[in-house]
């Protein structure tokens, strides 16, 4: 485990920490090939260098999000943004459905929009997958 992500955690309330700690083990055992690390102040998992899903604790909740979430089809998914990210948001880890975010993180390997070259793109997506 990246020990960024573990100090991360540390610096979360029991509650919070519970909650991050079940979405990265779901993470981790769902996208073995993505990288995790912390990422302008936030754990992040990345597959060929493009972000995927991440978390972070906000003022009212921990926000899990799917940076291509907007084009899974998830109606449960809030869009974020303006590009092509969605969120779930959670106050307590009882909220979290395993097998809702299994599928979630299946789709977010099969459906990808090329964040890691927005920059060079001018702040154009492309569709990757």
């Amino acid at each position: 485990m990246n020990q960024d992500i573990v100090q991360y955690h540390a610096g979360l309330s029991a509650n919070d920490r519970l909650i991050c700690k079940q979405l990265m083990g779901a993470i981790e055992q769902n996208l073995p090939q993505a990288i995790g690390k912390v990422w302008h102040g936030s754990p992040v998992w990345f597959i060929d260098d493009n972000p995927i899903v991440g978390y972070s604790k906000q003022k009212n909740h921990v926000q899990l999000l799917f940076w291509s979430g907007q084009s899974f089809d998830e109606t449960s998914l809030t869009p974020v943004g303006k590009h092509k990210a969605a969120e779930m948001t959670y106050t307590d880890a009882s909220q979290i459905n395993t097998a809702q975010l299994s599928a979630w993180l299946k789709k977010s390997e099969q459906i990808q929009w090329d964040y890691k070259n927005i920059v060079k793109r001018n702040g154009e997506l492309v569709r990757l997958r």
